[in-house]
């Protein structure tokens, strides 16, 4: 190649992605940084490099926009997130499904959130340099100002430690879908749960079938009044299934608390007090799992 046809692809290089970036649009002659600081943080963000950056950043998400840049008061762009225009869900979630198809958004379409007619704005702002739904505060607060009862159980006496920051919603749940119940990110609530709670994993040699199948039977993920999260204190928790054991179990019920006859299984009591491996044993002598 000739230096001057080096010179030419050079200069191509240059303009030709420049021009086409562009496509007649002149986003930025308007909003300028004075004008709409928000707007230009974008270029602060991956977002803000996409179409060869510039205005080609801007009309890959709200689209070539013509109109609106013929008559910017009177026309919305092509897809517009607000505040003064609105354009419908389904057009401002596609500018966003146009590149985020994979990976943890690959279940959006028909997800929960999809269903309720959510849009992808709701939550994210792309404008700005630190999306607050990508940080462990921000998800936070958007999910519990929808998801109430949530709230609510967070504040029981027994609960995962959300409100201290040590765990967050986005740990169990993928608030873009998934295949499994409540939008959990492993295919059993069981699962969900090992991934930290790895101890209970076993195998065992004896086990606990219940504790096997959903952790839920026992356990509320969000918040008990119980302590270790269960959903009811033993006895009356064990006795849900075990009415009938190997020593005496009669059902204990009101009739045996404090002033109604004081029984003593009930008052100070526990299961949990011999039968400890309540999740599982692998000694040798623990099919009561005892030990």
């Amino acid at each position: 190649m000739t230096l001057r046809a080096l010179a030419f692809a050079l200069l191509a290089a240059l303009v030709i992605p420049a021009s086409a970036a562009d496509d007649g649009a002149d986003c930025l002659g308007c909003h300028t940084a004075s004008a709409d600081a928000p707007v230009h943080a974008v270029f602060q963000t991956v977002h803000g490099g996409l179409n060869g950056g510039g205005n080609g950043s801007c009309l890959s998400c709200h689209g070539d926009s013509a109109e609106h840049a013929a008559d910017p008061t009177t026309h919305m762009p092509g897809v517009s997130f607000g505040p003064l225009w609105l354009s419908p869900t389904g057009e401002r979630n596609g500018a966003c499904t146009a590149c985020h198809t994979g990976g943890t958004t690959m279940h959006w379409s028909n997800s929960d959130h999809q269903q309720e007619g959510l849009a992808c704005d709701s939550c994210h702002n792309s404008h700005q340099h630190q999306d607050p739904a990508l940080t462990p505060a921000g998800s936070q607060r958007m999910c519990l100002d929808c998801h109430s009862r949530v709230q609510a159980e967070m504040l029981l006496p027994s609960r995962h430690p959300i409100a201290e920051g040590k765990t967050s919603c986005g740990d169990c749940h993928n608030p873009h879908g998934s295949l499994a119940e409540a939008n959990l990110r492993q295919p059993t609530v069981t699962d969900n749960c090992l991934q930290c709670h790895q101890e209970k994993r076993g195998p065992f040699l004896w086990e606990h079938p219940p504790a096997a199948e959903d952790c839920s039977l026992c356990h509320r993920p969000h918040g008990a009044v119980h302590e270790r999260l269960l959903i009811t204190r033993a006895p009356a928790l064990c006795q849900q299934c075990h009415v009938a054991a190997f020593h005496p179990s009669v059902p204990y019920g009101s009739e045996g608390l404090a002033g109604a006859g004081r029984n003593q299984n009930i008052l100070g009591k526990n299961c949990l007090n011999c039968h400890s491996q309540v999740h599982g044993s692998n000694h040798p002598s623990g099919a009561r799992l005892t030990r």
